[in-house]
């Protein structure tokens, strides 16, 4: 077994995919960060807004340091905005914390995704590291069993970037309907906050098409697919 050059082509677009979507991720949030929100209240003000408004006490809103590195912590239910979010008076701001907030509701209800989610995480981090490196001290030594121990591993971390989808895509969706029903925003902002999210979205779907194209190439590769078996 060897790395063809087809592989090459499919690390390629993976790459091509998740540098594209987040280029376009950083320019959507610069150019909407540029835009003040009408009421004048930072990220850290909406995501509290939006909490107190729907009666939830019980979720903390942190600052924690980078660039976009905005999440929930579901063990903690803390919001961690990053300062670009937290201390921020924009549209692009307020976006991503109503976003990261319709996480803290996805997992007070329950969600069955994010539920799902959570608990692939361990399979995930397995999968994408020791998966990988199995999978090429396979090819190396030419041994396709030790190949197919690897890339079942990596479907492990395939299906948890699936199964991310659904979850994101709801916390926008929740974080939209939010913002229009407490008045957080006005009418004029909200093409600024769906473009921010959309943008942030494809990072997820180049992330798992990226995924998926490595996937198929080794399970091609290994004949389950009607390929060849090497």
């Amino acid at each position: 077994m060897y790395f063809e050059p087809v592989y090459m082509v499919v690390l390629g677009i993976g790459f091509l995919l998740s540098a594209g979507a987040s280029m376009w991720t950083k320019a959507a949030f610069r150019k909407y960060s540029k835009v003040p929100t009408a009421g004048g209240r930072t990220g850290a003000d909406v995501a509290a807004a939006i909490l107190r408004a729907e009666g939830v006490h019980d979720v903390k809103i942190e600052q924690v340091g980078g660039f976009l590195s905005d999440h929930y912590d579901p063990s903690r239910k803390t919001l961690r905005l990053s300062p670009g979010v937290y201390s921020e008076r924009s549209v692009a701001a307020a976006g991503i914390a109503a976003h990261e907030v319709g996480h803290a509701f996805q997992h007070a209800q329950g969600y069955a995704p994010m539920r799902m989610r959570q608990a692939m995480v361990p399979v995930a981090n397995l999968g994408t590291n020791l998966g990988l490196l199995i999978t090429i001290i396979g090819v190396v030594v030419n041994f396709s069993g030790l190949v197919l121990l690897g890339v079942i591993l990596f479907g492990g971390f395939v299906a948890f970037t699936v199964v991310t989808l659904p979850v994101e895509f709801d916390a926008s969706i929740r974080a939209r309907k939010a913002l229009e029903k407490h008045g957080l925003l006005g009418a004029s902002e909200f093409s600024g906050v769906s473009a921010v999210l959309t943008a942030a979205a494809a990072t997820y779907l180049a992330a798992a098409a990226a995924a998926i194209l490595q996937l198929l190439y080794w399970l091609n590769r290994l004949g389950l697919l009607g390929g060849r078996r090497d």
